[in-house]
């Protein structure tokens, strides 16, 4: 039995987040339905975190254990990407320890967010339309408070079943692109809609409904109903997944 790793990306918009559920249409059901055909009916997929409806991955990562010999990595990946629908795509497979564990053994993860400053019907799907520019300067500010701070309760979804609400955020910063206003954060972890909430706090910031003191004052209170309205999920990326890398055999 060998453990990989697998990287794939895909486009969220017609399915129900990452992780199976009754009688909804997701990633995680759709992939490991078709790998049986290769790996056998006792396959699974365990990933590196679990995206909401509508949210996009550019890189996800999930590990799972076969019998199956592959002796073509490259050729393994094309195959099985090969087989799936056209919003998802095998990227790679790298064998791993066998107690290596996408979720478990991640050291960060990074997430973008996307708004569109212009109607345009070629980016509905993967950005939220702005048709005012907020104050990008202020919101940076905003952003660098984030790294003082890492008990992120007034951002996490309520009645969740995690057993700590702490995160250690790396990075945080919003960057305009011509008519494009990207949001990026990366951390050791992220709580639910954790990401889309602070977004939604940001752009009050941005709007001057509220200012820096009252962003802190929103985190130190840690009370979800005291920050911003979550942004929709269609603009929100999952980008990048790190591990250390004695995780990989080669």
């Amino acid at each position: 039995m060998q453990r990989y790793f697998m990287e794939f990306s895909y486009d969220g918009t017609r399915y129900h987040g990452w992780q199976i559920q009754p009688g909804q249409p997701t990633v995680q059901e759709v992939m490991t339905e078709i790998f049986r055909r290769i790996f056998g009916q006792e396959f699974s997929l365990t990933a590196a975190g679990r995206t909401d409806a509508g949210v996009h991955a550019r890189q996800m990562v999930a590990h799972f254990d076969t019998e199956v010999c592959i002796d073509d990595l490259p050729a393994m990946a094309g195959r099985l990407s090969g087989m799936l629908p056209a919003d998802i795509a095998v990227h790679s497979l790298r064998p791993v320890r066998a107690d290596a564990h996408a979720r478990f053994d991640a050291i960060s993860r990074t997430y973008e967010y996307h708004f569109s400053l212009e109607k345009d019907p070629f980016t509905q799907r993967y950005a939220t339309f702005l048709a005012h520019c907020p104050d990008v300067a202020l919101m940076n500010e905003g952003a660098r408070v984030l790294l003082e701070y890492s008990d992120f309760t007034s951002f996490s979804k309520l009645h969740t079943d995690v057993k700590t609400n702490l995160c250690r955020i790396m990075q945080a910063r919003w960057e305009l692109c011509g008519r494009q206003l990207v949001f990026t954060i990366q951390a050791d972890r992220f709580l639910r809609n954790m990401v889309r909430a602070i977004v939604g706090t940001m752009l009050e910031l941005g709007r001057h409904k509220t200012d820096i003191a009252g962003l802190r004052q929103i985190i130190e209170r840690k009370d979800r109903c005291e920050a911003g309205t979550s942004v929709p999920a269609q603009g929100l990326f999952l980008t990048r997944v790190e591990y250390p890398e004695n995780v990989y055999l080669k």
